[in-house]
């Protein structure tokens, strides 16, 4: 019984030395999980976000703008392939969040780009970014930082 205690104890401890990870986050009909960003090397001048957003509701929202105060300047993004060359664009006029949907920024898709970075995203830290949606308003969600390998959303879909 002495060493499950002490084990347990020892758990704990060690436990209470890591980063929190990056609370799910309600706004309206909105569930925001998941958000992340990788590591950047010291000279970097940019970053991105990633995240998932499940609309539970029965209206259409739209993801319109981010804003951290960790760049000077954030952007909602996309990638594809145009013409077999992989294409990086803000998307000006949102990101549709569909009703019932869920809708993934990850790596080599939609995702969040802060622009001249105002220190590196270091590893076991993180941040908070303001997101802006059309019904829902404006949404604080904290961002963990991975490694610069980052990490998956487990999903293996595509929004």
């Amino acid at each position: 019984m002495r060493k499950f205690a002490f084990a347990s104890a020892a758990l704990a401890a060690a436990l209470s030395t890591l980063p929190a990870a990056a609370a799910d986050v309600a706004a309206g009909d909105l569930r925001i999980a998941s958000a992340w960003s990788r590591a950047t090397p010291p000279s970097a001048p940019t970053g991105a976000g990633f995240l998932e957003i499940r609309n539970v509701g029965d209206a259409d929202d739209r993801l319109l703008a981010v804003e951290c105060a960790c760049a000077e300047l954030s952007q909602v993004h996309e990638m594809k392939m145009e013409g077999g060359v992989m294409q990086m664009r803000e998307l000006a006029d949102g990101l549709p969040i569909p009703a019932g949907a869920t809708v993934e920024l990850a790596p080599g898709g939609n995702h969040l780009m802060f622009i001249h970075l105002m220190a590196p995203f270091k590893e076991g830290e993180a941040f908070t970014a303001t997101l802006t949606f059309e019904r829902a308003g404006k949404v604080e969600v904290p961002f963990d930082v991975t490694g610069l390998r980052g990490k998956s959303m487990g999903h293996g879909k595509k929004h």
